[in-house]
């Protein structure tokens, strides 16, 4: 017969690692004994831990960068054809301008020497000066072992991560707020106007909220705690997106004088689907990377109990959305699962970091509910929100902000503070900005403009050349018009 034998050398297996085991012990005992051995292992897990806490920050923060490919996809497939290359300007637009305000400005104002309410400029911020002499001692060219682990020792001892490595996972989180504004004023806001909102959110609105936070200003001190941002990142953007909406006002015919809404479906439903699962793989980054450290076992088993529950929520959200869809939009509706998974995420942002994981889908599932629920009172309150970004992210930011101090051991009342705190600061700000823009460039685009559509009319390069540009026939009056 020619079947195989099973091998017995398996049986030896035990006794080769009971060995082995010794053998590993007796050199950890006289390494131990060793002058100096002691330091020196201590040292190595220093700078083990400096790698991999620098390396998380870098790698999550990509991650959360590819999110704006996230938000593109999903708004450009959300508008009309006939607006799609504008969003992606807008996007791609959006992202420099917050990475070189973030720069300059923003994160001075949001970390550096911040009292109660907010920090100070620096404008030269870049590596440290143990940093900077590591790498002339590492990039000479025959460089002195000594003088490089003396280097090296002055950097780990001095932080536990890259000082850049900080700020750039700090500047992607800028950029998802700034991105929440874009999908809400699509297919009408001056582009140019946009822009200079995007400069000042970036640069001072959201860093001084960031400050009260995050930079431990005045909510931080008595107890506020958002773990990656449903208030800080979510919210904020969710409350500039509504003042933006108010100001700006609505799509011409959305809301017709008999009082009927016009229906205006995503022209790509592909694109923005896939932009929703772009946007659910970055937020693994998102929280993740929030812990800010993966430099032992715990912080590991901690990041990864993150991840579970930003997973659960987001599939709770999806399933509740659906559900309750029928009954609230009188349809079972695509859309409304889709921003059901990313007001799972928004909700679950603030305390993902809980172990009891069935607390994750509870809280996902509820703002779902109150995303699907926020669509149908904004198309009543006749506020125009192309993506759904002000139910997806303000309503759910605000649910799991306050789920924290209900579900996860933090102070109700200080987060119930916080949340109307940065509401009233970011709305107002937001408001008085928009309101001075329209007074001085205008904040929207000409009526003929937006029924032909901004590509067109503003860039001169249509998304899908191949379509002909026509007048939508079914638009119909407005109730604005005489």
């Amino acid at each position: 017969m020619n079947e195989r034998e099973p091998r017995s050398d398996h049986l030896l297996r035990p006794r080769r690692f009971r060995r082995a085991a010794i053998a590993g012990v007796l050199a950890i005992a006289i390494i131990a004994m060793w002058p100096g051995a002691a330091a020196a292992v201590q040292d190595a897990a220093a700078e083990t831990g400096f790698i991999l806490n620098t390396f998380s920050f870098l790698v999550w923060g990509a991650l959360v960068m590819w999110m704006c490919a996230g938000f593109t996809m999903l708004e450009s497939g959300s508008v009309r054809s006939k607006n799609a290359s504008v969003i992606c300007l807008k996007n791609i637009g959006l992202y420099s301008i917050a990475g070189l305000t973030y720069f300059f400005i923003g994160y001075g104002l949001m970390y550096t020497d911040v009292g109660s309410f907010i920090g100070s400029l620096d404008l030269f911020y870049g590596p440290s000066s143990d940093e900077i002499d590591l790498l002339a001692v590492a990039g000479a060219d025959s460089p002195e072992e000594g003088a490089v682990a003396a280097a090296t020792s002055a950097v780990v001892n001095s932080s536990s991560y890259s000082v850049t490595s900080d700020w750039f996972f700090q500047m992607v989180f800028v950029a998802t707020t700034a991105s929440i504004v874009s999908g809400a004023l699509a297919e009408r806001v001056n582009l140019w106007a946009f822009f200079i909102f995007t400069a000042v959110l970036t640069a001072v609105i959201y860093p001084i909220v960031g400050a009260w936070t995050w930079g431990g200003g005045w909510l931080a001190a008595n107890g506020f705690t958002d773990f990656a941002g449903s208030t800080i990142v979510h919210s904020t953007g969710g409350w500039a997106a509504l003042a933006g909406a108010l100001v700006v006002g609505p799509r011409w015919g959305k809301f017709r004088k008999d009082g009927s809404v016009k229906l205006t479906p995503p022209s790509n439903i592909p694109a923005v689907t896939l932009g929703v699962f772009i946007l659910w793989l970055g937020w693994f980054g998102f929280n993740g990377g929030s812990v800010l450290a993966l430099d032992s076992a715990a912080n590991a088993v901690l990041m990864s109990n993150v991840l579970v529950n930003t997973n659960l929520a987001a599939a709770a959200g999806v399933i509740t959305a659906i559900m309750v869809s029928r009954p609230i939009l009188g349809r079972t509706d695509l859309f409304a699962g889709l921003n059901g998974a990313i007001a799972g995420l928004v909700a679950i942002t603030a305390g993902p970091d809980i172990v009891d994981a069935r607390l994750a889908i509870m809280i996902g599932a509820v703002g779902a509910l109150l995303c699907t629920a926020g669509l149908k009172l904004l198309e009543r309150a006749r506020i125009d929100d192309v993506v759904g970004a002000v139910p997806a992210h303000l309503f759910a930011g605000v649910w799991g902000t306050l789920a924290v101090g209900i579900a996860a051991g933090g102070n109700f009342l200080w987060q119930l503070i916080g949340v109307v705190a940065v509401g009233a600061f970011v709305f107002t700000v937001s408001w008085v900005l928009w309101t001075v823009l329209e007074k001085t460039i205008g904040v929207r685009v000409s009526r003929e403009v937006e029924e032909m559509g901004q590509d067109s009319a503003e860039l001169g390069i249509d998304a899908y050349p191949e379509f002909v540009l026509m007048v939508d026939p079914d638009d119909g009056t407005d109730y604005r018009d005489l």
